[in-house]
């Protein structure tokens, strides 16, 4: 009775959880779209108000990392670069090998104070997304089709209309474009072989054209490129389930 008793507490914790963020997502996201009246009399105070509202929604998911698992979160960097964190514009490059790598990039970025404002280059389809989706459409996020003939143009577009962006915001982009596998590694090592590139160990080869076209567009409007390096201890592969079950996590952050 103690197991059936135990099981059924986590499934109302997990049924409590989702019904908070669903619900004050749908709330928030609905406030958003009243805020697109701003747009044409004070687009700068549009973006303001649209970052503050964000940061209600991602800043559950971070809780959720940081309180509800209590996964641990280690910052490696030099001490001249941390006093710079989050105090400019920056474009965050960050490896793709677990599933909850976007959680630990949130994670730094609200150390920092950026977590409303922070950017990704993401998937046209997740634009489409209730809560998530939609908080990104209103922020102004990067879409793509992965099709790049017709994603340099809206993708560049897209950059552009980021230089005159009222708050500090980083821009994260996963070069890998895709999460890590050994499969995916043992083909993507081939393609480095024939093309007579370094083959990398752990990473796969970067997807170097949004990178070069986000540093062209963004050019004297972020400052610096953070190459960040995110790792689980003790072989560790955390997934969204086992944070939403309260398992704990370490992660380790390595930034220069």
């Amino acid at each position: 009775m103690d197991i059936i008793g135990f099981l059924k507490s986590q499934f109302i914790c997990h049924l409590l959880i989702c019904y908070i963020f669903i619900v004050s997502g749908l709330i928030i996201n609905f406030v958003q779209l009243f805020t697109l009246i701003l747009w044409p009399i004070n687009k700068q105070l549009f973006r303001k108000i649209n970052c503050k509202l964000a940061y209600c929604i991602s800043s559950q998911l971070v809780m959720l990392l940081e309180w509800w698992s209590g996964t641990d979160c280690t910052l490696y960097t030099d001490p001249g670069s941390y006093l710079k964190y989050g105090k400019e514009n920056a474009i965050v490059i960050l490896n793709h090998n677990f599933e909850i790598d976007f959680l630990c990039g949130w994670n730094f970025c609200d150390r920092f104070g950026v977590l409303g404002s922070s950017k990704v280059l993401a998937k046209k389809e997740l634009a489409y997304v209730p809560i998530i989706g939609w908080m990104w459409y209103f922020l102004e996020m990067v879409f793509c089709k992965r099709k790049w003939e017709e994603d340099r143009k809206i993708v560049m577009r897209s950059l552009l209309n980021l230089r005159d962006y009222p708050e500090n915001f980083w821009f994260l982009i996963h070069c890998e474009g895709t999460r890590f596998t050994e499969q995916k590694h043992q083909i993507s090592m081939q393609v480095a072989e024939a093309k007579g590139l370094p083959k990398l160990k752990y990473h796969l080869l970067p997807r170097t054209k949004g990178f070069a076209v986000t540093v062209q567009c963004l050019r004297n409007v972020v400052s610096a490129v953070y190459d960040s390096t995110l790792n689980f201890r003790n072989n560790e592969n955390p997934t969204l389930l086992g944070v939403l079950n309260g398992k704990k996590y370490h992660a380790d952050l390595y930034v220069r």
